[in-house]
């Protein structure tokens, strides 16, 4: 076991490898949460008394910490009169309308986005689900015997495979298909830890689960490709090298025609420091803050962010202000005075996610 576990590390860390050109924007903490709700039906796994088969009915409330691994918090109520093992957990004798409750902690892995890339407009999906949980029998006072032959509360786990199919255009509702079986740990005697089919349930479980939206805007995991954004700064690095002068006449032309004219001095290369972004983002990289070193103390400068086309209005016009506030705190921590930091949104094809500095 201890090799399979080594050898499918090992092989994780192979795929995470070949996936290193894709990044996810970052998740807050309330983001990738979903509330589902769940039914099935469970039966003795040692098929001794398998029929009639216990209805169940449960509620789920789980978190995706990455597209693969997750967890959730799963209720589950049983019905049926149907014992997992003579002298041992059962329902015999039980008046109440639920004869037995399972509360459990699960952790989750999705095989799908484990061993392929991560595609948030994927359609099906197979995983896994394993976790902890505590049992409680309800209107059966027999079950409570010396030496715990039988018993009204009990540690149990869970394990099973889960079929998955999203759906919706944005992907915000999954239903799927669980087999699994309900392990009783505890069946005695001495409540000694055991896996054994002879007090175990086999069900087959179906539900629904609704994916909240998230703060990225959507209801699943948000995808860049690094190495697309990496070809894309590049190539503007490229262009500003090879033709300084025309790419500035260009941005200028679009960009600082808005900016109020408080001085008469002649803007130029030497006076301009152009900081570029990655697609959707706003931090500085090293090379941006190399570049803002070169402002010296006590300079007054105007700042002005543009977007990329891309996205909505009301999003290109908050990031580009993102971008010229980032840039005016990093310049005033170093001394320099900012007499105006402001987002112009998207402007011209020539924007292409830059905070553009004015050095007078």
């Amino acid at each position: 076991m201890k090799k399979f576990l080594i050898a499918l590390s090992m092989l994780a860390m192979g795929i995470t490898s070949t996936q290193a050109q894709v990044a996810y924007e970052k998740a807050k903490a309330f983001d990738n949460i979903y509330l589902g709700v769940e039914g099935g039906v469970t039966g003795p796994l040692n098929f001794k008394h398998f029929a009639p088969v216990n209805p169940v009915a449960g509620l789920k409330l789980g978190k995706q910490f990455s597209p693969v691994y997750g967890a959730n918090l799963e209720g589950l109520a049983f019905f049926g009169d149907n014992r997992w093992q003579t002298g041992s957990l059962g329902f015999s004798n039980s008046h109440t309308v639920v004869r037995a409750i399972n509360l459990g902690l699960n952790g989750t892995i999705n095989f799908t986005n484990l061993f392929c890339e991560y595609n948030p407009d994927r359609r099906f999906e197979v995983g896994a689900e394993a976790g902890i949980g505590y049992w409680i029998t309800y209107g059966d006072k027999h079950l409570i015997q010396t030496g715990n032959t039988g018993d009204d509360t009990e540690l149990t786990a869970k394990t099973g495979l889960t079929f998955a199919y999203n759906l919706g255009e944005k992907r915000a509702w999954q239903f799927y298909v669980e087999p699994a079986v309900l392990w009783n740990l505890t069946h005695g005697p001495g409540d000694a830890i055991q896996f054994g089919k002879q007090a175990a349930q086999l069900g087959l479980f179906v539900g629904l689960n609704y994916k909240f939206k998230t703060s990225n805007g959507t209801h699943n995991f948000k995808v860049w490709n690094v190495g697309e954004l990496n070809d894309e700064i590049n190539s503007l690095r490229d262009q500003l090298n090879a033709k300084p002068k025309e790419v500035i006449k260009e941005v200028v032309k679009e960009v600082v025609k808005e900016v109020p004219a408080q001085t008469t001095q002649t803007l130029c290369i030497d006076n301009l420091v152009f900081v570029t972004f990655a697609q959707g983002k706003y931090f500085l990289t090293n090379d941006a803050k190399k570049a803002l070193d070169e402002v010296k103390s006590g300079r007054h400068v105007q700042i002005v962010g543009t977007a990329s086309p891309e996205g909505s209005k009301a999003f290109n016009d908050r990031l580009s202000q993102n971008r010229a506030d980032v840039v005016a705190k990093y310049l005033q921590s170093r001394g320099v005075i900012v007499d105006e930091a402001k987002g112009q949104g998207v402007q011209g094809v020539t924007s292409n996610r830059l905070a553009v500095v004015y050095v007078k």
